[in-house]
């Protein structure tokens, strides 16, 4: 824990990278802005907020309200904002233990600006390829149980249906709260191509079951035969630039558990509708990875990068008015019971709470 003045002298160093690394130093970088500073230069500033870009780890500033204003303009320098300790004990521990997942995610969050969406898109596959060969993402697989024989699942993983000039498409694996895997990902960008050859559809995308979409199905973890091979898999078939190129004509209707892919995709639309009882996660660096559904280029287009930090370095959960109040979701309504199981068309069984 740093103060601002000792931060900007441990920045000023020609050896700052190798202070802050998950290889020759220490995995996290925090300063506490509400411990006594001096007022700095503008010069040290400049040279703090061109450090904090190339720092090769996560930084936090806490407290950040409290800076005075010749702090205040570096905070937006900083990978995550905190206001409370308790958040800051879960980003240790995460940094501790996956530092180079940690490492990659805020470095993608930096950049990811700078990019267009498939660039950005690109840079998370490479990302993502590289971590599932890395020792963080091994070790989680070795603590895991093999995954069972494949069961049986009720028809297709994913419905598509023309209403009018609406396109219905449902995630159908209600039994595993709409894991998101191959089948599921492959019916996922064979319905969109059905809206991206016809300019006239409107789309909406919902699940069946108690949830929308319980994330990547972990049971497929790691089942390709190289990360290089997935990259190209997912250069080839990419369901979340299938919703980006449709983001002003596909609407998200999300409820219960949305968590990894199943917030990473709506995050690309330009309208996602959520049930009070939605709550959505980004649980990635638990396995040692980040995000790879696109949950580093779409969360931040949406909600800013701080926010998408603090979301995939705590593992926190989010409710659904939290999440409108950010800027996640456009809508809050009620479902009906049983809504997300009808032949209903859409918009059927709702009622808007908080448009």
């Amino acid at each position: 824990m740093l103060s601002l003045d000792e931060a900007l002298e441990r920045l000023r160093s020609p050896f700052f990278t190798e202070e802050f690394s998950p290889l020759t130093g220490a995995p996290l970088l925090c300063v506490d802005f509400s411990l006594p500073s001096a007022a700095p230069s503008q010069g040290a500033l400049d040279a703090a907020r061109a450090a904090l870009a190339r720092l090769a780890a996560p930084s936090v500033a806490l407290h950040p309200a409290a800076a005075a204003p010749h702090g205040a303009s570096l905070a937006g320098a900083f990978d995550v904002l905190l206001d409370a300790e308790v958040d800051l004990v879960r980003i240790a521990q995460v940094t501790r233990e996956q530092p180079l997942a940690s490492l990659a995610l805020v470095q993608l969050l930096r950049m990811g600006g700078q990019l267009d969406v498939t660039q950005a898109l690109v840079a998370e596959s490479f990302t993502y390829s590289t971590l599932q060969s890395g020792p963080e993402f091994a070790r989680w697989l070795d603590g895991r149980p093999p995954p069972p024989a494949a069961a049986r699942g009720d028809g297709e993983a994913v419905r598509a249906e023309r209403w009018n000039d609406t396109l219905v498409v449902t995630l159908s694996r209600p039994e595993r709260h709409n894991a998101f895997g191959r089948t599921m990902r492959d019916g996922l960008c064979a319905a969109l191509a059905i809206a991206r050859a016809d300019p006239e559809l409107e789309v909406v995308v919902r699940g069946r079951g108690p949830s929308f979409c319980s994330g990547g199905d972990l049971d497929e973890f790691g089942s390709l035969a190289d990360p290089a091979s997935a990259h190209a898999l997912r250069a080839t078939r990419n369901a979340a630039q299938a919703v980006a190129d449709l983001a002003d004509r596909i609407r998200f209707e999300v409820h219960g558990a949305c968590i990894g892919a199943g917030v990473e995709l709506p995050a690309f639309a330009s309208r996602v509708v959520a049930a009070e009882d939605a709550c959505f996660e980004l649980p990635e660096l638990r396995f040692g990875l980040v995000p790879g559904a696109g949950g580093t280029v779409s969360l931040p287009r949406r909600i800013g990068r701080q926010r998408t930090a603090w979301l995939a370095l705590t593992g926190r959960r989010i409710d659904a008015p939290t999440a409108q109040q950010w800027g996640l979701v456009d809508e809050i309504v009620l479902r009906r019971p049983g809504a997300e199981d009808d032949d209903a068309e859409p918009g059927a069984g709702v009622v808007s709470l908080h448009p």
